[in-house]
């Protein structure tokens, strides 16, 4: 008995979810196609252009948007209908680049001058839409973390930006890239917000190698330029707390708490216990109000001389345990210093602060190397600035896709029952190759309220049979 075939049911698309109408997926790839579109043209008005710096850019930037995991696997995008009409229809892209023009026509573009600037329009919409107050770590002042990353190493292929690094025993050299990123974390959200990179690399006209501490140091310029009035606590590593780095901050009207260890400030750590022995130290513990089981211990000096030959340079400092009751042990043992007066009341929250360093490794690094933005792939070394320029849009996606975390209902709706952020990146790209969409959001609400599958069978009978299969 033949089975009688069900009625084909219309899709009735659900009631749109409200979207920020600055903040949303849609409107920030808007937005940022338009601050491409204002680059100059920088190639000679002699030669046929055909594709503006604005689409080469923009297909960058949507490769790392759709987690792409390779130039080549970008490149056949071009090939098939639906995504080139979707790249389009969501990003703006009027010609898309093949893989070597892309490389060609981004080298060229200087990444401080044109795309630096455009972190700073992002990040004011995330101010004009009052989503960056709730991230507000202490006393008004948000949380900014600082830390280096190596993004590229080979023995064979190198540039004019890379720094090299030479095996003493065989001579063998290593060429290398790094980047110091920063982002603003709070202990309490799971999200962060990237600000622009700054490049570890040999700068122009120089043949010796960049480091982290000069590339914080143009890193703090520009950041007063872009954000001169913006409250931040810079929160670093044990190889931060230098006299000049913190004299540094302190121009730059920029707090800080940064990590300390014994072995690289002895002078600190002996006038410290010199105060233990001398009862100037205030040591107490408290419960932790969540957890019974766990006892914080504080012990906090102010007006400590950095080291010997800065002692001028004062600092305070402050000592935590974390202690277990069940198991009879410290489970955690940190030391940093800060410029922050510290008391009984704002020690714990000075700690918490510290502590959340761990956020610019994991939350962002571990995030753009192993989730999809292949931070650590090499796209393009280019003879100019193509690695940076992928680097920054890469971050620059990054930066999108938090704002997303943070502020879009729809974006968490389908991250939530999709279970991960491997099978969020998946699923919109299964969807941005099967379907033309107008809209990222259209890819959002197909996938959190599901689509009527259509049977294989009326699709094939739809086919015109007369047509010739090439």
């Amino acid at each position: 008995m033949m089975q009688e075939k069900t009625k084909k049911q219309e899709f009735v698309p659900p009631t749109k979810i409200k979207q920020r109408e600055h903040l949303n997926a849609d409107a920030l790839f808007e937005n940022i196609y338009e601050q491409f579109g204002n680059i100059p043209e920088i190639r000679s008005k002699d030669s046929k252009i055909e594709i503006s710096i604005a689409d080469a850019l923009m297909s960058g930037f949507a490769m790392f948007s759709l987690k792409v995991p390779s130039l080549l696997q970008f490149d056949n995008k071009r090939k098939d209908p639906a995504e080139c009409e979707n790249l389009k229809n969501i990003y703006g892209i009027q010609n898309i680049p093949c893989d070597s023009r892309m490389r060609e026509i981004c080298d060229e573009i200087e990444p401080d001058e044109y795309i630096s600037p455009i972190f700073k329009v992002v990040f004011r919409h995330l101010q004009r839409g009052k989503i960056l107050e709730p991230m507000a770590f202490y006393n008004g002042h948000y949380l900014l973390n600082l830390d280096g990353t190596g993004f590229f190493s080979s023995k064979k292929i190198s540039s004019p930006y890379c720094m090299e690094k030479i095996n003493k025993k065989t001579g063998e050299v290593t060429y290398h890239l790094q980047t110091l990123g920063a982002a603003i974390v709070n202990p309490d959200f799971k999200e962060v917000i990237p600000l622009c990179p700054e490049m570890i690399s040999k700068q122009d006209g120089t043949t010796k190698n960049d480091c982290e501490r000069n590339a914080a140091k143009r890193f703090f310029e520009q950041l007063r330029k872009d954000h001169p009035k913006l409250p931040l606590i810079i929160n670093e590593d044990a190889l931060s707390p230098n006299a000049p780095h913190i004299k540094e901050l302190k121009r730059y009207n920029l707090r800080f708490i940064l990590c300390v260890k014994p072995g690289d400030h002895d002078f600190l750590f002996n006038f410290v216990d010199d105060a233990v022995k001398n009862n100037r130290t205030n040591e107490f513990e408290f419960e932790d109000k969540d957890n019974s089981d766990v006892i914080h211990r504080f012990q906090i000096l102010n007006q400590v001389p950095l080291n010997r030959s800065n002692q001028d340079v004062l600092v305070n400092f402050i000592q935590y345990w974390e202690y277990s009751k069940k198991a009879d042990k410290v489970t955690y043992h940190d030391t940093w210093v800060t410029d922050f007066t510290l008391t009984e009341k704002n020690a714990y929250t000075i700690m918490r602060g510290g502590r959340a360093r761990w956020k610019i490794e994991n939350e962002t690094f571990n995030t753009l190397k192993n989730q999809g933005y292949n931070l650590g792939h090499n796209y393009g070394l280019g003879k100019q600035y193509l690695s940076t320029i992928f680097v920054m849009l890469m971050m620059l996606a990054f930066l999108v896709d938090q704002i997303q975390q943070l502020c879009s209902v729809l974006f968490r709706s389908v991250w939530n029952k999709l279970g991960s952020k491997k099978a969020l990146w998946e699923s919109i790209r299964a969807y941005f190759k099967s379907f033309i969409v107008k809209s990222m959001e259209e890819i959002l609400i197909a996938l959190l309220y599901g689509i009527t599958a259509q049977p294989l069978e009326e699709v094939i009978n739809s086919y015109d049979s007369s047509q010739t299969i090439a």
